[in-house]
């Protein structure tokens, strides 16, 4: 199994709150990703979700996607185009939305990744590499579980088991 990614990196610091990536009062209104993206992380950076381009990777700091355990999270970033997050570590309840959603979580070390940088994610057999193509700098990743590689290769939970017809 592979999964290659490479796009912008997009910078943020540590304890970045579900709620900071899409607020509480928005998701009053609609829980329509393709509304919501608009808004995506939009008490960190009003213009945020205007810059992103579709590619563009999330770089972050410990404790990535931490607070509320709903999944709206994962799929607002999905929905604005953005297939990767790269981060220290992780809440385990967003961990686990961003692997059964499709979007590729990976723990690793990312405090010398800067803001527009060119970052490549290589997954294959368990290994992955982060590399930093801007200043030329390759961090190893926390290995993912094989099952967790097949569904996020599969685009997500639902694709795996439609696939599979079961678990």
């Amino acid at each position: 199994m592979r999964i290659d990614l490479s796009g912008r990196a997009r910078r943020l610091g540590d304890d970045v709150n579900s709620d900071y990536i899409i607020t509480s009062a928005r998701k009053r209104d609609t829980l329509d990703e393709s509304v919501l993206k608009q808004y995506l992380l939009e008490t960190v950076d009003p213009g945020f979700a205007a810059s992103v381009q579709p590619g563009d990777v999330i770089v972050a700091g410990r404790n990535f996607g931490c607070g509320s355990a709903m999944e709206i999270a994962v799929t607002v970033i999905l929905a604005a185009g953005i297939k990767a997050v790269v981060a220290r570590s992780f809440s385990r309840t967003f961990y686990r939305n961003a692997v059964n959603n499709g979007l590729v979580p990976v723990e690793c070390d990312t405090e010398a990744i800067g803001e527009g940088d060119r970052v490549t994610i290589a997954m294959a057999d368990g290994a992955i590499q982060v590399r930093d193509e801007t200043r030329g700098r390759t961090v190893t990743g926390t290995p993912l579980p094989g099952v967790m590689l097949e569904i996020l290769e599969a685009g997500g939970l639902v694709p795996y088991v439609k696939a599979r017809g079961g678990f």
